[in-house]
């Protein structure tokens, strides 16, 4: 087949590739099948997580270290992360709970030295004998140089990276091998890729191998950019999505040494590649390692609450798809998690003991609902006092403010949100009263579109629609009001598999008007669907019912038909609507 033909089969996987994605994911780091399953179950799948990357689940070489899984034997499916049965239960259970997984594929060169890998087979770099390919499989040897990067985009994509027998990805058989290996964990229920080093293969190539797999799995392509090199990233957006080095190294370097407010046009005009076709991360696991683009720019998990406020930027910024970096605790940048569990005895155990498991921490595990409740809210209401407290929304969906100063900020602010109640989440959990680990709730209240508080030095706080008042509002935080319940019933309400009847209106706790926020009944009374909720109390509150698809707020919808429903919450009482 031609190269031409190949560019115009990638280019049609493109289109589901690289649109614009909703949610953010996160990166399990070495984390076992087992493990990962129990964590979409308990965890990834109630705080909103779309997805989760995992370590690669190919036989690699024996050893400890973490980067023995990035070297190649075969494509069977045991390794260090588990056996093929227990690969297959995570997928299965992390789908179950609303999780995608995405696998890092390591395609571009195979293991070096010779032995046998963790699941028996052998191997030899000498002769170039592993259990897939033979010398016939590999581009010629040669060893990329430290110069080719600025100068020679040839050795770059056809030479050994730091001496590993480099794939020949321009030959059909390598193609069609590595798309079967793609293909066979997509039958497995694999949702999409991560390529391993792509931009150490020619586009040409790579559009190859993605013309010859099945269906539209997710393609995001690590290719390290950080300007003025041979290959760019942007000679791979055609084909998917790419991991936007520059954005990790430039949040690092301003929320380390230069001022917030320079962030009000962060992404596209900063020269990184567009929004649809960017991955983004404040570190991951080779440049918090000072490998891949890494150096003292780089936050990581050791820099506590600095990294804490640029991840809950990132969550909270309209740029990219954002992906939460979950480490194991390192001094060696070798060293490997020597074999633990996250999970033991049915508790997350392994969390800050060996794993750092930053993707559980109260601000970033909540950004994601924020992430999540504001797809599609473009930046709005920005402000800063020229420095580093910035503050900004997303059109009328959230707000937050980030204060990376030394002293507390005490600011009133135009949120461009309806009023009520909201959880500030930076401080206390949305399911759960909003409460913290002491038992005090965190709610504010917008009046007049604005918010009025302090909030201390190296702290930040965030709302959002859909995670407003939900029982007493008081007790904590800043402008708490009590509430009232209020039984809503839809009458009419007949749906098809998958669609549902839900209640929206104009305060916090009804969504404001969002599809996507709006609260779900229950067909009790099939097909009138009822629930109680709780309402800011003396509020003056429009409604309407609505049916939408459980899986997508976009599909399927129905609105109740003529003028909103209205009433004021002056005590506990039943409304009605219906269609």
């Amino acid at each position: 087949m031609k190269v031409s033909a190949l560019w115009c089969l990638a280019a049609g996987l493109s289109l589901a590739s690289a649109q614009s994605q909703a949610g953010a994911f996160v990166h399990l780091f070495e984390w076992k099948w087992t493990d990962v399953a129990q964590e979409c179950e308990q965890f990834l799948g109630p705080k909103g997580y779309s997805a989760v990357q995992v370590s690669p689940p190919n036989e690699h070489i024996q050893g400890s270290q973490w980067w023995t899984r990035y070297q190649p034997v075969s494509y069977q499916l045991e390794s260090r992360g588990g056996s093929a049965a227990q690969f297959q239960d995570m997928v299965n259970r992390c789908k179950a709970a609303g999780v995608d997984v995405y696998v890092d594929a390591v395609i571009n060169h195979t293991a070096a030295g010779s032995g046998t890998g963790v699941a028996g087979s052998s191997f030899d770099s000498a002769s170039l004998s592993y259990p897939a390919y033979s010398s016939n499989d590999f581009h010629s040897s040669c060893d990329i140089q430290s110069s080719d990067y600025a100068n020679d985009a040839w050795r770059v994509q056809n030479c050994r990276l730091v001496g590993l027998p480099d794939l020949n990805t321009a030959s059909n058989y390598v193609q069609q091998t590595i798309a079967n290996y793609l293909n066979g964990l997509t039958a497995m229920g694999v949702a999409g890729f991560r390529i391993d080093a792509a931009k150490h293969m020619a586009p040409s190539d790579l559009a190859g191998v993605y013309s010859k797999l099945n269906g539209s799995p997710l393609i995001f392509q690590e290719v390290i950019d950080l300007g003025g090199e041979a290959v760019s990233a942007n000679d791979y957006t055609a084909m998917g999505k790419v991991t936007e080095f520059r954005y990790s190294a430039n949040i690092g370097n301003v929320f380390r040494y230069q001022k917030l407010s320079y962030l009000s046009n962060f992404g596209s005009a900063w020269g990184f590649v567009g929004s649809p076709s960017a991955v983004v991360f404040t570190d991951n696991h080779d440049n918090q390692r000072g490998h891949g683009a890494g150096g003292s720019d780089i936050l990581t998990y050791k820099d506590g609450s600095l990294y804490t406020l640029a991840n809950v930027f990132m969550l909270a910024y309209p740029y990219g798809y954002p992906k939460v970096m979950s480490s194991f605790y390192f001094t060696d940048t070798d060293a490997g998690p020597g074999g633990a569990s996250v999970w033991q005895n049915g508790q997350p155990s392994g969390c800050y003991s060996t794993f750092a498991c930053e993707h559980r921490w109260r601000p970033i595990a909540n950004m994601v609902g924020f992430r999540n409740a504001t797809d599609g809210g473009a930046l709005s209401n920005w402000w800063d006092n020229g420095n580093n407290q910035v503050a900004f929304g997303r059109s009328g969906k959230g707000f937050v403010v980030i204060n990376r100063e030394g002293s507390s900020l005490t600011q009133s602010f135009s949120t461009g949100m309806s009023d009520g109640s909201y959880c500030n989440v930076i401080k206390g959990d949305p399911e759960n009263g909003c409460l913290d680990d002491s038992g005090n709730s965190h709610y504010l209240t917008v009046s007049a579109g604005q918010l009025t508080l302090t909030v201390p030095a190296m702290d930040a706080v965030a709302i959002y629609q859909g995670a407003g008042c939900s029982g007493n509002c008081s007790g904590g935080g800043s402008g708490g009001s009590a509430s009232v319940a209020v039984s809503f019933s839809c009458n009419n309400g007949t749906t098809y598999q998958g669609q549902s009847v839900y209640v929206v209106g104009d305060v916090a706790a009804l969504g404001g008007w969002d599809p996507a926020a709006a609260v779900k009944l229950s067909p009790t009374s099939y097909p009138t669907w009822t629930g109680t909720i709780n309402l800011p109390s003396d509020t003056a509150v429009a409604w309407k019912c609505l049916k939408r698809e459980e899986a997508d707020p976009n599909a399927g919808v129905q609105w109740q038909g003529g003028d909103n429903n209205s009433f004021n919450t002056g005590q506990s009482q039943s409304v009605s609507g219906g269609f």
